[in-house]
């Protein structure tokens, strides 16, 4: 390959920030670049991203030779940068710094003291990076392939790479120096040290003219004031779990952040960051220890949020009146709950639960005590009923989700732990799953097999959205406001109809009701419907798609922006439906303890349909809740009830007294391998079970009039016929 023409480079850049135009409104002729170049000479725009689909425009070669080398192009530009900045400044500026001053003041000495023949030294001159006051940065092409973190090899130093991967650790933001400032204590000369790597070793003697010829060994000191800095972070980037090969662990990269990119990415997100791969430069002591090996990591030029599925960008525009029309045209509630997981069958009042779920209530802070405004939901279950894809499903919807298993996590796990952290040696929280799942959805499979202990660690979480810590001398509190769905088997591995609901559940009661809504979703045999589901299920299997319904299903794309259109809107509950919502939980609470309901229904359960009822005025874009949504939140606490009692459902009608005393006295009477049973014994059993003497003696007549028994003369012994 021929030597490149460095200057004649420059040149071609100069030229492209200059003149490169586009058509703009009315015909009229833009100039983007021109345009940040006068921003930067302001003051007003600090960080300045070249697009290289535009370089590529005017000369594509330029842009293959910046991908190839892009630490030397990226300078290149930036040079190019500060030459044309003098010329697009059109007026002085206002809002100066520290190191504006400083400088100025520098140069009025400097003028003031200096012969008009003499020259500066190499190291007395100011550097670039000391005036220079934008960061470049390069957008990548169009064209240029996303690289998985494990194709990020040795062939791609130097080059400008974009990886895609899932933010897991995030430094603090902390300066990092630039350029170095010493001043001499004999001369009084300035030298100035610009630093290319993370680690470098100061100068100690002046080389200014007057130490050397006076022979003075003038002693420099750093001067922070005068140095330059800038931000710094580091992140810690691990690939996707669909990218993992057979049988390996997910491998992860360290990502460079400086100056305007930092902040831009929280632990948790899906990211795409384009920059340049580079080995890790030690000196002394540490590259010694290091031996032959070389570390190498990614200086970031820009980071792209992403969605978890698809590739692309997160948050990309508005809904288009079309999109709008498609989601809001009749029964748009019913469209979207079938849209959640429609290749599973049936679950619809579920679906609607989940969907309700994604788009969240509100939440009220009165005069500092918070209101969660998060909805919580746990699906209890026989096995095979689509439990935990369901919640796959969830995961994958929910822009911002975590998904964990009961026997695969930890409390700690859940919460926060506290590391040593590898860059400053000290002890550092590192969020859990619920901290990373923050202002999204935690789902928690096989809940029920959870150890105790950590299921304690979520009980804050659900209502006080908080996860307070105080170990090794750690105390925090991190925010958790996330929605939890988890799903559990019953404490029979299937439902048992025989036994009562706490001992199925086997749950804490103080966990249970911090859940809005309990789903328990039964297997029960019924011919018409197993049919149906077992024509569904193979039309999936054969097709890889849900059968053809009704209506047109919604894409995750779609539902996704839609939700996040959703979650803008802050519905207020007016006063007229107060005395509504109030009146209806007094007859809820009445019917729960008349009919003693195995359901805790408590001032929760008040707040749950408080939630439901605003989550379902977002999905309406409306600004306050309405009857019909009270009522709809209202219908899915009773349906969840309903699920919880459907057992009872079976038993066509009550027993009548009659009937149960026949069935204790037949029992006696089996029980004692005879066909008679003496007749105070019998009244005994049937008393000692809450049975009058009146109702015994009533059942006694009527089942002999029946023919069934008969008394004896002396009322001693009763036979069966």
């Amino acid at each position: 390959m021929a030597p490149r023409d460095y200057a004649a480079e420059k040149e071609k850049v100069k030229r492209f920030l200059q003149e490169f135009c586009r058509d703009g409104e009315l015909g009229k002729k833009e100039f983007p670049y021109r345009d940040q170049l006068v921003s930067l000479a302001h003051r007003e725009q600090v960080a300045l991203y070249v697009d290289l689909d535009e370089v590529a425009e005017e000369d594509p070669e330029l842009v293959d030779a910046a991908c190839e080398n892009a630490k030397r192009y990226a300078r290149l530009f930036a040079d190019a940068v500060h030459e044309l900045l003098p010329q697009h400044k059109e007026r002085e500026v206002v809002n100066k710094d520290v190191l504006d001053v400083y400088i100025e003041h520098r140069l009025m000495l400097e003028q003031r003291g200096r012969d008009a023949g003499e020259t500066h030294g190499p190291q007395n001159q100011y550097p670039s990076e000391l005036l220079r006051r934008f960061e470049l940065y390069f957008k990548a092409p169009s064209g240029s392939k996303a690289h998985v973190i494990q194709d990020v090899k040795a062939d791609c130093i130097g080059k400008l790479v974009t990886v895609r991967g899932i933010v897991t650790r995030v430094t603090e933001v902390k300066p990092m120096m630039v350029v170095a400032t010493y001043s001499c204590d004999q001369c009084g000369a300035e030298t100035y040290q610009p630093i290319q790597s993370p680690t470098f070793m100061p100068l100690i003697m002046c080389p200014s003219q007057e130490c050397q010829t006076n022979r003075s060994g003038g002693r420099l000191y750093l001067q922070s004031r005068g140095s330059k800095f800038i931000k710094f972070q580091e992140l810690k980037m691990q690939e996707h779990s669909d990218q993992v090969p057979v049988g390996h662990l997910p491998r992860s990269i360290s990502v460079a952040v400086h100056g305007e990119n930092t902040r831009l990415a929280q632990p948790g997100d899906h990211v795409s960051i384009t920059g340049v791969f580079l080995p890790l430069l030690r000196a002394g002591f540490r590259q010694i220890a290091q031996g032959l090996l070389s570390e190498t990591y990614l200086e970031a030029h820009r980071i792209v949020k992403m969605n978890k599925s698809e590739e692309d960008e997160l948050g990309s525009g508005e809904l288009t009146e079309d999109e709008l029309r498609q989601i809001t045209e009749e029964d748009f509630y019913d469209k979207l709950a079938a849209s959640i997981a429609p290749e599973i069958y049936g679950h619809e009042d579920v679906k609607k639960a989940l969907l309700l779920l994604l788009v969240g209530g509100v939440d009220r802070n009165p005069r500092g005590m918070k209101i969660r405004g998060n909805i919580n939901i746990c699906l209890m279950g026989d096995p095979g009923v689509a439990k935990s894809q369901l919640l796959s499903y969830i995961d994958r919807l929910a822009p911002r989700s975590q998904y964990t298993t009961g026997r695969g996590s930890s409390g700690v796990g859940l919460t926060a732990a506290v590391l040593r952290d590898p860059l400053t040696g000290e002890l550092a929280l590192e969020g859990g799953a619920l901290v990373l799942a923050d202002q999204g959805v935690c789902c928690i499979d096989e809940f029920d097999k959870m150890l105790e202990s950590d299921r304690t660690a979520i009980h804050e979480v659900m209502e006080q959205q908080t996860i307070s810590i105080a170990k090794a001398g750690v105390l925090a509190t991190l925010n958790a406001r996330c929605a939890i769905l988890a799903a559990a088997n019953p404490a029979y591995g299937r439902y048992n109809p025989k036994r009562s609901l706490e001992q199925n559940v086997q749950l804490p009661a103080a966990l249970l009701s911090r859940f809005d809504l309990l789903w328990l979703i039964q297997d029960r045999p019924d011919r018409d419907n197993d049919l149906r589901l077992a024509q569904h299920i193979t039309y999936v299997h054969q097709h890889s798609r849900q059968p053809p319904c009704a209506f047109q299903q919604l894409d995750m794309k779609l539902m996704r922006r839609y939700i996040g259109m959703c979650k803008r809107k802050q519905p207020a509950v007016p006063e007229a439906l107060a005395d509504y919502i109030t009146a209806a939980y007094v007859e809820m609470r009445k019917e729960a303890w008349a009919s003693k309901d195995t359901t805790f229904t408590s001032a929760r359960t008040l707040l749950g349909i408080l939630r439901l009822a605003s989550a379902l005025a977002r999905l309406r874009l409306v600004d306050v809740v309405e009857k019909e949504d009270v009522n709809e939140a209202m219908r899915l606490m009773e349906m969840s009830k309903d699920s919880l009692l459907g057992d009872r459902s079976q038993q066509s009608r009550p027993q009548r007294a009659a009937d149960m005393i026949f069935a204790a006295v037949r029992e006696l009477a089996g029980g004692a391998g005879g066909r008679s049973v003496r007749y105070a014994e019998a009244e005994q059993r049937c008393i000692s079970k809450g049975f009058t003497p009146a109702q015994f003696q009533a059942a006694l007549d009527e089942y002999e009039e029946l023919n069934v028994w008969q008394v004896n003369q002396a009322r001693t012994r009763i036979t069966f016929v």
